[in-house]
């Protein structure tokens, strides 16, 4: 069941897309307080054991218990445990234990703030800072079922081409297409798996959306019929905010046409990103989403078939209100004798311009007619902008899916595309963040997600990113990509590059079923990863489990996320089969009982386990994935019956596909399985 409350006057966030009406009288479970100024607060009494989930992309433990968030998206790069907030909003809280299970959506464009246990432990808050807001109360018997209740409330998720599960090779700095070109023989003359390679900001003309350097790429179009031909796509970055240049043609249209965000005085908001001084399109005007998608036509003409968007929080370096502001206080201070509190306010002067708070009032969208500050919807601006591209995709081949991911979102953007965890650094913990982060995604839809492999920023290690990369066999979205300045973090610049290449090709041997594992999920408005609490709530070990996860119906991961261990500590709540994989080929199997188990895994192996009565198919090894098939299926399971596994298989491009047209059965004897 689903309530729907409506508190102020709530500006459309497109989140919804099923119609309810609205519920009267007080929220159940919860006290509510509204303060003069408009903020509404929601107090709950926590129980003894109760497990509270879910806020999609956000730092700490699969139950989020005892932390404080915010929604608040922010370009951070330094995702630490005490950060409240990154790049993306998803207001969506599930509350589960001690004889109840309900959820709460808040569908606020704004700030919201979490204490889940924070400042008393026995007490939730959560405060709405502008008042204007629906809140959802869905209320059903099990965890699964709520999630599946928010996906039928918030729709469908997105449903990326086939090709996309494939592995993607990505690096700020590749700068031409030799440097594609070189990327590309390196991984085919070592026969290391690739499907695509993705280009940061160094692919344009100074920095500005839509365009490429012509001289270092002279040919995009005939590059891309290159890549192609080899089973490779290229994946460009878009970044929000548009050049401010009067012979840059984007700029100029969008200044004729009134499409960017404004000023106060009605002049046109300007801000510093890559490439200087930049306009914003106002992304929540259909008009200017439907003008700023077919900008994505020009790149798509010359064979692109993927993107992935940036910057879209939106991050702002400064604006030049802010930095006179800054200047203003260092000149203040010139020749004072400062004691700390100056010094502090002399540091802090210039480093507070950069995403702003005072920026983010600075200007305004239009909303059904209305002028809206932006703080006050900040937190749609990058599901917007991803809006805009889905749209300029389907303008451009209505019945064909293209790959999206973006870095800012909130609830509704798993509809249009996917989305990758951000600007993560080179450290064991946060190879553990990206295992606790999936399932969180799950629950607020989207399904198609992934971390960068080795870490963004920093110089990861050859142990780090092979385990990491163990990891990433298992997720949708397997890039590994590395910040400009860090050290090169292509597979084959390793010693154990073979190693690595071994790990991919269990990806590969394994994409048949991940991608239907995953397609099965999406259609059916399901979960791809699972915290172990949800599929065994009445084991306390269990519910207790933080460093594993199911991966569909059949299987449960428990990656080794730290240095140098030679294996971990796995609890099964059931009999399962451990399958130890070196590569697509070279694996053992064994069968292990319900309890704790030490499973002993050198650097190159790493581990799957499969529910005993479960199969799943591993098919060959392949390098590409229009390669990777079940033409030679190996049934890897513990069964005691004959047992059938529904199989989605369908042409990897085709926009909304029925699953029943697309479902066949392969059924297993014991005898069968390796």
């Amino acid at each position: 069941m689903i309530r729907k409350y409506r508190f102020g006057t709530p500006l459309p966030t497109g989140a919804v897309v099923r119609s309810l009406p609205e519920a009267q009288g007080p929220v159940p479970h919860f006290a509510m307080t509204r303060a003069e100024d408009g903020r509404t607060a929601f107090t709950l009494a926590l129980r003894e054991g109760e497990q509270l989930f879910g806020l999609g992309e956000a730092v700490g433990n699969l139950n989020r218990r005892g932390h404080r968030y915010r929604s608040w998206n922010m370009d951070d790069f330094n995702h630490t445990e005490n950060k409240e907030n990154l790049y993306c909003s998803h207001n969506f809280l599930l509350l589960s234990g001690a004889g109840r299970c309900f959820g709460l959506y808040m569908d606020d464009p704004g700030e919201v703030l979490w204490d889940l246990g924070f400042t008393q432990k026995d007490t939730l808050r959560i405060v709405s800072v502008n008042g204007d807001f629906d809140l959802y109360l869905l209320e059903e018997d099990t965890p699964d079922a709520l999630c599946r209740a928010f996906r039928g409330l918030t729709g469908r998720s997105y449903l990326p081409p086939r090709w996309a599960f494939g592995y993607l090779q990505s690096r700020w700095g590749y700068a031409s297409e030799t440097e594609i070109e070189a990327v590309a023989e390196a991984h085919r003359s070592r026969r290391i798996p690739l499907d695509g390679i993705c280009l940061d900001i160094d692919y344009m003309d100074h920095f500005k959306d839509f365009t490429w350097n012509r001289e270092r790429f002279p040919d995009l179009a005939g590059l891309c019929a290159r890549m192609k031909a080899d089973g490779l796509r290229l994946v460009p970055i878009i970044d929000a905010g548009i050049k401010a240049e009067a012979a840059f043609d984007v700029f100029r249209e969008g200044e004729e046409k009134g499409y960017f965000c404004e000023k106060a005085d009605g002049s046109t908001f300007l801000a510093a990103v890559w490439p200087g001084l930049s306009a914003f399109p106002d992304f929540l005007r259909p008009e200017v989403r439907a003008w700023f998608g077919k900008k994505y036509h020009r790149l798509m003409a010359a064979g692109i078939e993927g993107f992935w968007n940036d910057m879209n929080e939106p991050a702002l370096f400064y604006s030049p209100e802010g930095l006179e502001e800054a200047f203003a206080t260092v000149e203040g201070l010139r020749g004072e004798a400062m004691e700390h509190d100056a010094s502090f306010r002399l540091t802090g002067a210039f480093d507070g311009v950069k995403n702003s708070r005072a920026d983010y009032a600075r200007f305004f969208h239009r909303v059904e007619g209305r002028r809206v500050r932006h703080d006050r919807v900040h937190n749609l601006y990058g599901a917007a902008m991803t809006a805009a591209a889905a749209d300029g995709f389907r303008a451009f081949d209505p019945g064909k899916r293209f790959l999206l991911f973006s870095r800012s979102g909130f609830i509704g953007a798993h509809r249009d595309g996917g989305m990758w965890m951000g600007d993560n650094s080179s450290w064991w913990s946060h190879l553990l963040l990206h295992l606790k982060m999936l399932p969180s995604l799950n629950m607020c839809g989207f399904l198609y997600c992934g971390a960068d492999l080795g870490g963004f920023s920093g110089d990861t290690t050859e142990d780090l990113l092979l385990r990491w990369l163990q990891l990433g066999v298992f997720t949708p979205l397997m890039r590994n990509h590395s910040a400009l300045h860090t050290r090169d973090q292509e597979i084959y610049r390793f010693s154990v590059w073979e190693d690595m290449r071994n790990v991919l090709t269990v990806r590969y041997a394994l994409l048949p079923f991940l991608y239907s594992e995953f397609m099965q999920a999406a259609l059916t408005d399901g979960m791809l990863f699972r915290p172990l609490a949800f599929v065994w709530p009445e084991d306390p070990l269990a519910r207790q489990c933080e460093d594993q996860l199911t991966l569909g119906a059949h299987c449960m991961i428990a990656p080794v996320y730290q240095q140098n261990a030679a294996g971990r500590m796995v609890y099964l709540p059931e009999d399962m089969l451990l399958v130890r994989f070196r590569s697509a080929e070279d694996f053992d199997t064994e069968r292990l009982e319900k309890g704790w188990h030490w499973v002993p895994l050198a650097l190159r192996e790493f581990a799957l386990f499969i529910r005993r009565g479960h199969f799943i198919p591993l098919g060959e090894a392949a390098e590409r994935s229009a390669q990777a098939s079940l033409k030679r299926m190996r049934p890897l399971g513990w069964l005691d019956r004959e047992t059938r596994l529904d199989f989605y298989e369908d042409d990897g491009f085709a926009v909304c596909p029925r699953m029943e047209e697309h479902l066949r059965s392969i059924c297993v004897k014991p005898e069968e399985c390796v």
